[in-house]
């Protein structure tokens, strides 16, 4: 048996919903390895057929999307037509409320999202595309290994093009902060902190505020090119910018913040949008 690996295929940036985290931004690597026996070219599969098929596969099927598991009694779902209604009670007896396009949901089977059931499900999807002579596939899912503070993110970009218009979809980000040149621990794990598991939303979204249950409510709501997001969740789970959550904008609002206290202090941001990638801002 020959063995076809590839590392770093391509990173998943994606939301999921859990009952005590809520909603959380995650970003997960692909690694993959294909087994099979060796085609006319001498191979198991050409590096450039993998990189074209399987990986659209996995960026149609799970990137961009807020994946939620369908075996959990804290989930409602509804769905009519080409739209998807979830509601998701959370542990502490807040409610998350999102509809969307069905295509910007992924329904995962069992009650918890975690790396094995996203591999299941990618690598049944995947045998599917492969030839003949490829006999086995593994979908390896891996965290970024971060030395320093990160936060989990979700955040929808209306205005984009793309699927970052979706109002679910997230980010697991690694945040640098220098002042005066020197990297600021203090300054990156108060923002660590203030953002884990947070949805950062934009002020002009906000279609409605109200209380219910003692719990204060927040709802988004716009329509992008790919049709209409809504997105209900407690207060307390997000943090509002008065533009909109592009990277480039969430390192200079980070940047105007921390320049704040420190007005004198020359301030330089770095935020990561998932792996890999982000924006610098310098005040």
């Amino acid at each position: 048996m020959n063995h076809l690996f590839v590392d770093n295929l391509t990173v998943i940036d994606f939301a999921y919903l859990d009952t005590r985290r809520g909603l959380v931004g995650e970003s997960w690597i692909v690694d993959i390895v294909l087994a099979g026996e060796l085609d006319e070219q001498g191979m198991v599969f050409d590096f450039g057929s993998v990189k074209r098929t399987i990986k659209q596969v996995i960026d149609e099927r799970v990137d961009h999307r807020l994946v939620t598991p369908m075996d959990q009694p804290a989930l409602e779902v509804t769905e009519e037509g080409d739209r998807v209604s979830l509601a998701w009670q959370l542990e502490d007896g807040g409610l998350i409320r999102h509809q969307s396009p069905a295509e910007a949901v992924l329904l995962l089977e069992g009650e918890r999202v975690v790396p094995s059931a996203v591999s299941a499900l990618l690598e049944a999807e995947l045998r599917a595309v492969l030839p003949g002579n490829v006999t086995g596939i593994e979908v390896i899912l891996r965290e970024e290994e971060i030395d320093g503070p990160y936060y989990h993110y979700v955040h929808g970009l209306k205005k984009h093009l793309g699927n970052c218009q979706r109002i679910a979809h997230g980010h697991r980000s690694r945040i640098e902060i220098r002042r005066n040149d020197a990297r600021d621990n203090d300054l990156e794990r108060e923002w660590a902190d203030r953002w884990r598991d947070i949805y950062v939303g934009t002020e002009e979204d906000i279609v409605e505020q109200f209380v219910e249950n003692d719990t204060a409510y927040v709802t988004f709501a716009y329509e992008a090119n790919q049709g209409e997001f809504t997105l209900t969740l407690p207060r307390r789970r997000v943090y509002l910018m008065n533009t909109d959550s592009t990277v480039e904008l969430i390192a200079a609002h980070l940047a105007d913040t921390c320049k704040q206290p420190h007005p004198n202090d020359r301030i330089q941001v770095k935020a990561f949008e998932g792996v890999g990638k982000g924006a610098i801002a310098i005040r």
